[in-house]
């Protein structure tokens, strides 16, 4: 198994803000958003997208992974994906942003949704079927255990694919994704985050 496949595999159960947290023994799992303060051996500090300073204490095996850009060309009838839309005044539901899954990861968190990128945002994660061009971007029609839905890919919405990265991308001013646990005594602790790379971020 080649390396950043084994990676995809290690992070199937948190990437990118794509994927919902369920709870777990170890600690309340709590999505982060921020950017990179700093990163002194396993203690990365962070700012919050709502300016609270965050200390995160990653494991010493801990995953990073980046974002690439795609575009809505690379959607095909089959890919597994996952968007982040907002019901627009017509009613329709718009994506905010979409990510296409790797194979490995098929099938991740399936199904829609409330989400916390942006106040009544829906999280969708499925399987696309057909594709239909409109005037307002193409209709991505999905399906998922229990349910289908179908957003609008406006123009000007990031489409973007996976990537391998390391922790030498956690440098001050760097935007980041983590899946963290709050433990009772209020420590986050996290073995994944999704890392800003060549300018292309996570979504905050």
């Amino acid at each position: 198994m080649k390396p950043f496949t084994i990676a995809v595999v290690l992070v199937a159960l948190m990437i990118g803000p794509a994927l919902a947290q369920t709870p777990s023994p170890e600690g309340t799992p709590t999505r982060v958003r921020a950017i990179v303060e700093k990163l002194e051996g396993q203690t990365l500090t962070v700012k919050s997208r709502d300016w609270q300073n965050i200390t995160i204490v990653l494991a010493p095996n801990t995953t990073v992974v980046t974002l690439v850009k795609k575009s809505v060309a690379d959607i095909k009838a089959g890919d597994y994906v996952a968007s982040t839309g907002v019901k627009g005044p017509d009613g329709k539901l718009h994506a905010v942003e979409v990510r296409i899954f790797p194979e490995e990861m098929r099938g991740g968190n399936e199904g829609q949704r409330p989400w916390d990128l942006m106040p009544d945002s829906l999280m969708t994660n499925a399987t696309v079927g057909k594709i239909e061009q409109a005037p307002n971007g193409p209709v991505l029609h999905v399906t998922f255990k229990g349910g289908e839905s179908e957003y609008i890919v406006g123009p000007d919405v990031p489409v973007l694919g996976y990537g391998p990265g390391d922790l030498n991308l956690l440098k001050p001013g760097a935007a980041v994704f983590i899946g963290a646990l709050k433990k009772p005594d209020g420590t986050l602790t996290a073995s994944r985050v999704t890392a800003e790379k060549d300018g292309v971020k996570p979504p905050m």
